[in-house]
């Protein structure tokens, strides 16, 4: 597992990851866009990707800043046999 504060600066150029992620939204709004939906984000807004899946904040204020949680496998926690 890995944490780190992310502040795009007026682009968010991510592309998927090897891992799932969290977001918590520490400050500013914006919209966020995963695996195709778009949804409204503000302060306190925890969202959730799944390794592999294309995503990126758009439309974000200039204070936009979110904690990041990396965790699990590689492939994510659906890649998991039990």
């Amino acid at each position: 597992m890995s944490v780190e504060i992310y502040r795009p600066v007026e682009i968010d150029r991510q592309t998927p990851h090897l891992q799932d992620e969290l977001y918590v939204v520490i400050s500013g709004t914006g919209e966020f866009l995963n695996n195709g939906t778009r949804s409204a984000f503000g302060p306190g807004d925890i969202l959730f990707v799944p390794a592999g899946v294309e995503h990126r904040f758009e439309n974000f204020s200039d204070d936009f800043a979110t904690w990041v949680i990396f965790y699990g496998p590689d492939g994510g926690e659906g890649s998991r046999e039990f």
